[in-house]
């Protein structure tokens, strides 16, 4: 047990200070070995090596094209095309909003949240520079937006973090719609503010929006540079959208069309094309080594002997079942860096017990897919995989941003969890 604190609070500890989680993942799951009597070469060679390998070999694919997307998007002009009609619309003070919503309806219409990062941060950064809003608030702002409520609690979310409580509870994705509705509105009423609120106060002291490159900051004095038409623009988003939530078409398939079709509206400037996919390959793989190292941890910590002790401990932490699984689900989700990956090892090993009492105590199965769903995602931790992604992209530290994801995507998604198994509790579904 010990073991286990130790690596996760050296892993979070350095990565918060700005150290590569490259190599720190690795060291920290090393000393989880030694400190827990495991062989520390055959648990690097085999155990993290295989959690690090088999993410890769999932991902990458995904990583990899919708870094070329975004890319493609931002040096086309398509994204700040996108860009300057939103803040038409909203209006330039609006910049967080307007993110937050371009993320959540893409979040929430089924784009794996990697997609989302990739797709809207050239828009995003585009937004913030329009309204001189400090490149800080960029990752609390997606973190809010894809990492919490369209992930987790609104109902009917094609998101993996709440289609996989249906296998173990016969349910559907819109199992739990009260409590669902009211965490969502918590965790997106109350971040949106905390966000408004970090806004003026950052402006206040001068801190404003600054070029991710200094060498970039050669103010391009945007001579107004011709951007393509704002509606030709969403075509890419939209093709890549409507074929992943209504064609139902591979993710793969999905972002290589995608692709094409910022290509074929932008063809005038083919001679931006290869800079842009060379340099979005390459920000791809930083990218998924980032949130690959974390997984790789995660599967360390899951062969640890102590770690059936833990599950032990949370099914007689409390008397309301609902406690239980929502602290199983989410101290899980927080050591393996995935809200996802905490759910699977939460149910697959609780699942079954959890069931038995939704039948017993008289709280609906639904309730208890609902709170799993919504627990999973208050995890967000400077170990998270898709936070990791999501520095790695904006090219911020955790220095810079965490403060604030902590109080979006961690502590507002637990006073939500919260919340929930008062109303579960009340026998609201």
């Amino acid at each position: 047990m010990l073991s286990i604190i130790v690596g996760l609070v050296l892993l979070m500890a350095l990565a918060y200070l700005g150290w590569s989680i490259i190599w720190v993942a690795p060291l920290a799951a090393g000393v989880v070995a030694l400190m827990s009597g495991l062989d520390v070469f055959d648990t690097y060679t085999g155990t993290y090596m295989d959690g690090l390998v088999g993410f890769v070999k999932s991902w990458f694919p995904i990583f990899l094209l919708g870094a070329i997307f975004g890319k493609l998007m931002e040096e086309t002009g398509a994204a700040k095309a996108v860009a300057h009609k939103v803040t038409q619309l909203i209006g330039k003070k609006r910049a967080i909003l307007g993110v937050l919503i371009a993320s959540a309806l893409l979040t929430y219409g089924g784009v794996s949240l990697f997609v989302v990062v990739f797709a809207v941060y050239p828009i995003a950064l585009e937004l913030f520079r329009e309204a001189n809003i400090t490149r800080k608030l960029l990752v609390p702002t997606f973190a809010l937006g894809a990492f919490t409520f369209t992930m987790t609690s609104m109902p009917g979310t094609p998101q993996i973090q709440n289609l996989i409580p249906m296998d173990y509870y016969n349910t559907t994705p819109t199992a739990g719609p009260v409590i669902g509705i009211v965490t969502t509105l918590i965790m997106a009423v109350g971040g949106y503010f905390w966000l408004a609120y970090r806004e003026k106060k950052l402006s206040a002291k001068g801190d404003r929006f600054t070029e991710p490159n200094k060498s970039a900051a050669t103010e391009k004095k945007e001579e107004e540079e011709k951007v393509p038409n704002w509606l030709l623009s969403l075509v890419p988003l939209m093709v890549v959208v409507v074929l992943l939530n209504i064609v139902k078409l591979e993710p793969i398939y999905a972002l290589i069309l995608g692709v094409l079709s910022i290509m074929l509206i932008n063809i005038k400037d083919y001679k931006k094309f290869v800079f842009s996919i060379n340099d979005g390959a390459k920000g791809s793989v930083m990218a998924i080594l980032n949130t690959s190292a974390a997984v790789g941890f995660g599967a360390v910590i899951a062969v640890v002997p102590a770690f059936d002790n833990i599950t032990e401990w949370l099914l007689n932490v409390s008397d309301n079942p609902l406690v239980a699984q929502s602290l199983a689900v989410q101290i899980m989700a927080v050591i393996t860096g995935s809200a996802s990956g905490g759910m699977g090892i939460a149910l697959s090993t609780l699942g079954d017990t959890f069931y038995s009492l939704s039948q017993t105590t008289g709280i609906s199965p639904e309730v208890f897919h609902r709170m799993a769903a919504v627990a999973s995602g208050a995890s967000i931790l400077p170990n998270n995989g898709a936070l990791l992604t999501l520095i790695a992209v904006t090219g911020l530290t955790h220095r810079e941003t965490y403060k604030d994801v902590f109080v979006v995507a961690f502590l507002i998604p637990t006073i939500a969890v919260i919340a929930g198994i008062i109303m579960g509790g009340m026998g609201l579904v």
